[in-house]
């Protein structure tokens, strides 16, 4: 195994634990949806925006499989299959797709993604991905209707909007500060060191 792919790894677990660490300040249910408001989005966005497409999926994909085995990972300390059965089901199996199209739109940005195109792969990837996946799956959970379930959601948004942009300042920073953390600056160092 090479020192990029021990890298690659160390960082996919690293984010796989950020978002871990983001679910300790706990869950907020609002207005009696069943599906919580936590912070462990921001960790989805963020690991897209540093890690590119397939090591931020790959990060969300190593959580979640340690939460299907039981561990409470969760915000509010919520672990195991029952998880992927409730109402959240399907926004949390929409972090990975969202965190890999986060990282998709930040790849095309080249090796100087700017703050737009870091905020907008947020919002895309982090949120109407993630929507996209949760919003039905809650609805036929839940047994309410898609315009219902939709409506609900919207609670999510002036929060979920604040993330993606705390996370593309925070992604833009990194950076900045270290430039191999631009997701297409470290394809092209895998590709130079593979040949």
């Amino acid at each position: 195994m090479n020192r990029t792919m021990v890298g690659d790894l160390a960082r996919v677990a690293v984010f796989a634990a950020v978002i871990a660490v983001l679910g300790l300040p706990g869950a907020l249910n609002v207005f009696g949806d069943a599906v919580p408001i936590t912070l462990q989005t921001f960790g989805v966005m963020l690991a897209g925006a540093i890690l590119g497409t397939w090591r931020s999926a790959l990060a969300v994909a190593v959580l979640l499989i340690l939460v299907a085995v039981g561990l409470p990972l969760l915000a509010g300390g919520r672990g195991g299959l029952a998880v992927f059965f409730g109402p959240s089901a399907g926004f949390l199996i929409g972090w990975i797709p969202g965190a890999a199209v986060t990282g998709w739109i930040v790849e095309r940005g080249g090796t100087h993604p700017g703050i737009v195109r870091l905020l907008t792969a947020c919002l895309v990837g982090g949120v109407l991905v993630i929507y996209a996946f949760g919003i039905p799956v809650q609805a036929a959970i839940t047994g309410m209707s898609l315009g219902k379930a939709a409506l609900l959601s919207m609670v999510f948004l002036p929060g979920d909007a604040i993330k993606a942009v705390l996370a593309s300042i925070i992604a833009r920073g990194t950076h900045r500060a270290y430039p191999d953390a631009i997701p297409a600056v470290h394809q092209e160092r895998v590709r130079a060191e593979s040949r």
